[in-house]
């Protein structure tokens, strides 16, 4: 079946609490309650908690991906093809918000930089506590009011095809705007961002 993620907003301080060697754990074991999710969010208890206590955690489906990690894939080798023909702001602004959700390789990385081997986040496929969430948000601000514009070169130069993950520009533009939706409520709630491996 393939690669699959589970995309996350999680209350940074709550999950610190868990001991390491069973938070990753713990996140799949909550994250079971989103199953049915089609697409957008799952809250437990709807949002407000089904005791009255306020939820620390949220699952975000999007659209039409089927959980896989294909399209998530596929939109960083599109961006590849496209971004010499973005305007400098949206090519600087996307590049960082793609390298740093994990969606493209950062070509100046040092392999050093891997989180080592024993460390809790290591099996997942992205992990992103308040700040570096904090500054995604920032750079899909900086990126949205662009991407628009980059529709007929993206298209021209990116586009897969109608049998493809990512077809066109509003496939592509609709998954980014799902990462958008995703780091803009971590931020606004002061929370980090995991990716579950499925």
């Amino acid at each position: 079946m393939g690669l699959g993620i589970t995309v996350m907003v999680v209350d940074w301080r709550r999950l610190e609490a868990i001991p390491a060697d069973e938070r990753v754990d713990r996140l799949y074991e909550e994250s079971y309650a989103a199953d049915d999710v089609d697409a957008g969010w799952f809250w437990p208890g709807e949002r407000a908690g089904a005791e009255g206590a306020a939820p620390w955690w949220g699952v975000y489906e999007f659209s039409r991906t089927l959980g896989s990690y294909k399209p998530h894939f596929w939109a960083g080798e599109a961006w590849d093809d496209a971004r010499d023909h973005a305007e400098p702001r949206l090519r600087d602004a996307l590049d960082g918000f793609l390298i740093g959700l994990g969606i493209r390789w950062d070509p100046e990385a040092d392999d050093d930089d891997d989180v080592p081997p024993g460390e809790w986040q290591s099996g997942l496929l992205l992990h992103c506590p308040p700040a570096e969430t904090s500054a995604l948000a920032g750079l899909w601000s900086r990126a949205e009011p662009h991407l628009d514009g980059l529709r007929d070169a993206f298209d021209t130069h990116a586009a897969r095809g109608p049998r493809s993950w990512i077809p066109d520009h509003a496939a592509f533009a609709s998954l980014l705007r799902g990462w958008g939706e995703v780091v803009g409520e971590a931020d606004r709630q002061g929370w980090g961002v995991i990716g579950l491996r499925c």
